[in-house]
């Protein structure tokens, strides 16, 4: 009988992940080291092991590593079985070697995770929105996401999130969830419709992760986004937290709330003490509806940003992703189907969120055919535009660059409006801005990277 060595890798992995769980319940402190030698016994790559002998050598010197281990002890038992084990062994361990190996065949690069909108309906109207533009009717049948799932697990690829509009609005998200309880979900929602029952919908399959857009507190939540909004954002966190289900943020950085959210540990604090665990720190880009440039942060600013985000996630159990300015941590741009890349609900596959243009629609292909589209190559062969990787964008770092792939390419705007970006006063705004922040970013590029 012939033996799926991929399967029992996958069994020992899942098994000893288990066994990790029951040490940290213990005593996670105590444990903690002995946990990770045993993850170490079933990593599969070189970067794996150097990954947690990082780990290991941080556990010594930071207090923050401690803290989130602790965290791990107080997530619901479903979640222990389902995020966690989908996200590090599924997604993780097992994942990225297959990634790896299907982007040999295909002479395209496979990404980590496959950003889907569901559906274009938003229960808010929120100011700036970069999804505005979008019609919102556009959905998603359930066939389709299946399908989409479906063969991303083919190629190895267990993390999915899904975005909008409101994915809390999507009538079969849940059969999504259920339908694949191998692979990890997150959700970027604006929260206001997680009442009880949907919170213990989650707790129920327990392979789904919200992450909450906020603004800042109250007045600036609710500002943007609808008054009301911040208050039903905290209790939705509250059911969270008592039922033990995993969430984060996500923050758009404006020029108006960037002190709000990161001049100070005020806001940062207030998030690690509602529940959450991870955020991700987005700067407000001039696309979709009610374009602003006076919206845009400053150079100045995002150079704080570049000092002031690694020192959060130093010293607080909070990890942030700052995903313009942590382009030395990444290799550059993730995006155009390096790392991720974006479908919308009409079914047009996107680069990245913010670059609404689009070659194919994965209703007419396979997930194979359009990761080797002229857009994704256009891409690709350009990344990561340039050495100073403080500078990794191709909308607001780079954006020639954006404009020669959209040309080469042949790519069609994905909704009304969206070619403004390539032309105009929106264009040479950005020529301007992208110029300020290369000599404002490159020392502290090279202090990064011990050039200077």
């Amino acid at each position: 009988m012939a033996i799926d060595f991929n399967f029992a890798k996958k069994y020992v992995s899942e098994q000893i992940i288990r066994q990790v769980l029951r040490y940290l319940e213990k005593d996670p402190e105590e444990n903690f080291i002995k946990v990770l030698d045993l993850v170490d016994k079933v990593a599969l790559t070189k970067s794996h092991h150097e990954e947690i002998a990082a780990i290991k050598k941080g556990y010594q010197d930071n207090s923050v590593i401690k803290q989130y281990v602790r965290k791990l002890t107080q997530v619901s038992r479903n979640y222990q079985e389902g995020m966690i084990m989908n996200f590090f062994v599924n997604a993780g361990l097992m994942g990225i070697p297959k990634q790896e190996e299907v982007a040999r065949q295909l002479g395209a690069d496979v990404p980590w995770t496959i950003l889907i909108d569901p559906t274009s309906a938003c229960n808010l109207n929120c100011i700036g929105c970069w999804a505005g533009k979008y019609k919102k009717s556009d959905t998603l049948e359930l066939s389709t996401i299946d399908r989409i799932i479906t063969e991303a697990k083919e190629m190895g690829i267990y993390f999915i999130t899904f975005s909008g509009g409101e994915p809390t609005l999507y009538p079969h998200l849940f059969e999504i969830l259920k339908k694949h309880p191998d692979v990890a979900f997150m959700m970027y929602t604006n929260g206001t419709l997680i009442d009880d029952e949907m919170a213990d919908k989650m707790v129920e399959v327990g392979n789904i992760s919200p992450a909450f857009s906020l603004e800042g507190f109250k007045e600036s939540t609710d500002a943007r986004r609808g008054e009301g909004t911040y208050d039903k954002i905290m209790a939705a966190m509250d059911r969270l937290r008592e039922r033990g289900v995993i969430f984060g943020i996500s923050l758009t950085v404006s020029r108006q709330n960037v002190d709000e959210l990161f001049g100070t540990d005020d806001f940062i604090d207030h998030m690690v003490e509602k529940g959450a665990i991870y955020g991700w720190s987005f700067h407000y880009i001039p696309v979709g509806k009610d374009t602003d440039f006076d919206m845009m942060i400053t150079p100045e600013q995002r150079a704080m940003l570049a000092y002031r985000v690694p020192e959060i996630r130093a010293k607080k159990p909070l990890f942030l992703a700052d995903f313009w300015n942590d382009g030395t941590f990444s290799g550059g741009c993730i995006a155009g189907g390096r790392r991720f890349f974006h479908i919308n609900a009409k079914g047009e596959v996107e680069p990245c969120a913010f670059v609404h243009f689009a070659v194919d629609n994965i209703k007419e292909k396979s997930l194979k055919e359009v990761l080797q589209n002229p857009l994704f190559k256009a891409y690709q062969k350009r990344q990561p535009f340039g050495e100073n990787l403080m500078a990794p964008c191709p909308i607001i770092d780079h954006p020639k660059d954006l404009r020669e792939i959209i040309a080469e390419s042949g790519a069609h705007p994905t909704h009304e409006g969206a070619e403004s970006i390539l032309e105009g006063e929106i264009a040479q705004y950005l020529d301007n801005l992208s110029a300020q922040w290369q000599e404002k970013s490159k020392p502290i590029f090279e202090q990064r990277t011990k050039k200077a």
